[in-house]
């Protein structure tokens, strides 16, 4: 994403924090199939993939968009949630999407991609606030950085940073839940 050495670091220690073990802040977030949805307090397996902005037919990119590293690709990156979304299931893992993008333009999305997960909405950053989530800024608009959280009942198991092929990240989640299973099989 970025050819300076001190950047990559920097970029690569913002989220070093999210590590296995760790408990998701107590936030409710808005989502897009109505009430709310506490990750620390949901029991089973989730992915959550957090993404900064989708774009939407008929509106432009946010001031200085196609020169930010990792800003493009949420689309896409929903798209493979999207089709990968009964893989999941079959493992019982739900999915969930989240941006700091207000629910309206998730309805949107949904409609238009026909997504089958709910989309959470961070509008207000408190759960990047209180996970401390690495973020970027376009236009004076604070984004969230694009990752991914393994969570099981409420603690991360594993985070995806950076996500560096949004269309095909969640074919790589895919891939790696398949080896941890290989490599607790021979175990």
């Amino acid at each position: 994403m970025t050819t300076d050495g001190t950047q990559t670091a920097q970029r690569d220690a913002a989220a070093r924090h999210l590590v296995p073990g760790l408990a998701l802040p107590d936030v409710a977030l808005p989502s897009s199939r109505g009430g709310t949805v506490n990750l620390s307090t949901r029991k089973g397996a989730s992915v959550v993939y957090i993404y900064p902005w989708t774009g939407r037919p008929g509106f432009t990119d946010p001031p200085g968009w196609d020169a930010i590293p990792g800003a493009h690709g949420s689309t896409p990156e929903t798209e493979g949630f999207r089709d990968h979304y009964l893989k999941f299931r079959a493992q019982r893992i739900e999915v969930f999407g989240l941006s700091g993008q207000p629910g309206e333009h998730h309805r949107e999305l949904i409609d238009r991609l026909a997504v089958p997960f709910p989309l959470l909405s961070d509008e207000h950053l408190k759960f990047k606030a209180a996970l401390d989530l690495p973020t970027f800024e376009a236009g004076g608009v604070t984004y969230l950085e694009r990752l991914t959280l393994l969570v099981r009942d409420g603690r991360i198991t594993h985070t995806f940073y950076p996500v560096e092929r949004p269309a095909t990240h969640a074919r790589e989640v895919l891939d790696w839940l398949d080896e941890k299973r290989r490599a607790i099989a021979k175990s």
